[in-house]
């Protein structure tokens, strides 16, 4: 076994690309991942640390070899493995829906502390809209007990991929989910108006620019979770027209924005009569990748 991990570590250390979105996934933290689902174990890239290579039998080794030969032809570790670490929670995760990324995380942050302020009074609604795999409203409702939460996304495959992370990570009567465009699913009298929480991680790479992507994302991963129109901005713009009927006064808007768009968009949030406040949140790097709003 020691010269078979010496071999693929070798293989890996150099033909490995690593995407810039995906720190996470080194040569270490692939090799064991693989290794472990190989084995029979499922584990993300994050949750492989902390697993021991087991010894593998000789048709286990066969599809590990099998594994990391896909891995290197651009396929998404998280497809092979079927599973991605989000916060906390250990998710599954397919070509259904968009791969969360630890830069999500921290929409996912700033989003919980909102909520347990909210939950120190009342049982706070929340509604995550292009809610993908689930993992931000589900992140939220594993970090809030009383939270309500709503999630919503276009896509049925990713709505049928939240559900089965809500089944997975034990949050299945937490969280409801509907299919729809935007917040149309959630357009109901009882809503408007009530909503202390409003998230959202929309497609905002330009229409022109998706050609001009990884492949590993753009073969990969399902374009209507990241194509956000000719300007990148599509989804968002509509986002903002429609968000503060659903706010309640003092309610909050957050969202995830792409590299270079922050500054604008905050000030598009400062400028509408409709929020009284508007913070934006930055990175580790100090770049603006979340922006809130706070309805008037």
């Amino acid at each position: 076994m020691i010269e078979l991990e010496q071999e693929l570590r070798g293989l890996l250390g150099a033909r490995l690309q690593v995407l810039p979105d995906k720190p996470e996934e080194n040569v270490d933290s692939t090799l064991r991942a693989l290794w472990s689902y190989a084995a029979g174990r499922p584990v993300s890239a994050k949750g492989a640390a902390s697993v021991a290579m087991l010894r593998l039998t000789e048709p286990q080794v066969v599809e590990l070899r099998a594994l990391v030969e896909r891995r290197l032809s651009g396929v998404p570790l998280a497809h092979l493995t079927g599973r991605q670490r989000f916060m906390d929670l250990e998710m599954l995760a397919s070509p259904a829906a968009l791969v969360p990324r630890e830069e999500t995380e921290l929409l996912a942050s700033a989003a919980i502390v909102v909520a347990q302020r909210v939950a120190q009074t009342r049982a706070p609604l929340i509604i995550d809209a292009c809610c993908g795999s689930g993992n931000v409203a589900l992140a939220i409702a594993a970090a809030v007990p009383t939270a309500r939460v709503m999630a919503v996304d276009l896509s049925e495959d990713a709505v049928n991929l939240a559900r089965a992370n809500a089944m997975h990570v034990g949050l299945q009567h937490r969280v409801e989910f509907r299919t729809g465009d935007l917040l149309e699913p959630v357009d109901v009298p009882a809503l408007l108006g009530a909503v202390d929480l409003l998230t959202c991680n929309p497609p905002y790479i330009s229409t022109a620019k998706v050609g001009q992507m990884q492949a590993e994302i753009s073969g990969h991963e399902p374009r209507l979770a990241f194509d956000g129109g000719a300007l990148g901005v599509s989804v968002l713009m509509r986002l903002l027209e429609q968000a503060p009927r659903f706010l309640r006064p003092s309610g909050t808007l957050l969202f995830e924005v792409g590299k270079g768009q922050g500054p604008a968009m905050l000030r598009r949030v400062q400028a509408d009569p409709r929020f009284s406040a508007a913070v934006g949140h930055n990175d580790h790097d100090g770049l603006l990748r979340v922006v809130s709003g706070t309805r008037a």
